[in-house]
């Protein structure tokens, strides 16, 4: 079994900015060649053909030259990989006990190999945006209630 590294990769603050350039030029070639499915890529690497890539790729590429450019680590983890409790923990930036609670409640779906817990990425990334909306709609009524009583 392969096991899935969830650290994130971190730029050196040197190369934040040459990530940003990267990021116009890739951003730039993406808006003028909405119609492509494949992009071109040209290698610097004596004459050979151009490296041809699906356009979901540049796109996530360019999504990473952000965060990384941003300052900000990135982890790519393939929604199919099974994560041990303390990396689903990481990823939800919560304990693992927490996480643990939140599995026993069933808000989280798991399996169980042995004595151990896996959790699907996607069972995570799934929590995460039900929890991110949860919080979005408390914040939002917190919003109403004060402009209605007038604190805001």
């Amino acid at each position: 079994m392969t096991r899935t590294e969830t650290r994130p990769v971190k730029l050196p603050p040197g190369e934040t900015a040459t990530a940003n350039r990267a990021l116009e030029r890739v951003r730039d070639y993406l808006d003028t060649h909405r119609d492509r499915a494949q992009v071109a890529v040209t290698v610097e690497d004596g004459g050979r053909e151009p490296l041809v890539l699906p356009r979901e790729v540049v796109e996530l590429l360019a999504a990473t030259l952000a965060h990384l450019g941003a300052g900000r680590g990135v982890s790519i983890v393939p929604s199919d990989a099974e994560l041990t409790t303390q990396q689903a923990a990481d990823m939800l930036n919560v304990s693992r006990p927490f996480l643990v609670g939140l599995l026993n409640a069933g808000e989280i779906e798991y399996r169980t190999v042995g004595t151990h817990r896996r959790v699907a990425a996607s069972s995570v990334m799934e929590y995460k945006r039900r929890d991110d909306r949860r919080r979005r709609a408390a914040a939002d009524e917190l919003t109403q209630l004060g402009q209605e009583t007038g604190l805001i």
